[in-house]
């Protein structure tokens, strides 16, 4: 698990599948809104001329030497929902990530979005 305290500290460590296979570069964390808990990560992926960021569930995440392993194979994290590099993740998208992964979306009672980049 990913503590709030740690997050600078792995930003930019390599993010592997469970069978060690690279997948990206950790790019950020986001946060439940409701728990201030890290929740997803964004992972850098793709060519050095069109790499996008990828959301992954950080659920069951294990930290080690200059890396994170994420419970959620390499194929699934490529084809979760995307931004750009430069981009910020839309409010509307944020349903589309839970929905890849068979997470519940929750967000708040007056509509508050449920993810925060921290």
């Amino acid at each position: 698990m990913i503590h709030p305290a740690d997050i600078r500290e792995w930003r930019n460590h390599d993010v592997v599948d469970p069978k060690q296979r690279k997948i990206g570069m950790l790019e950020a964390i986001y946060v439940d809104t409701t728990t201030d808990e890290p929740a997803v990560a964004t992972v850098r992926t793709g060519l050095p001329t069109r790499q996008r960021l990828v959301f992954v569930p950080l659920d069951e995440a294990v930290l080690g030497p200059g890396y994170v392993k994420v419970s959620y194979d390499k194929g699934q994290v490529r084809k979760a929902p995307s931004i750009g590099t430069d981009d910020v993740l839309p409010a509307e998208q944020e349903e589309e990530i839970f929905r890849h992964y068979g997470m519940t979306y929750r967000p708040g009672v007056g509509g508050e979005r449920q993810l925060a980049r921290r």
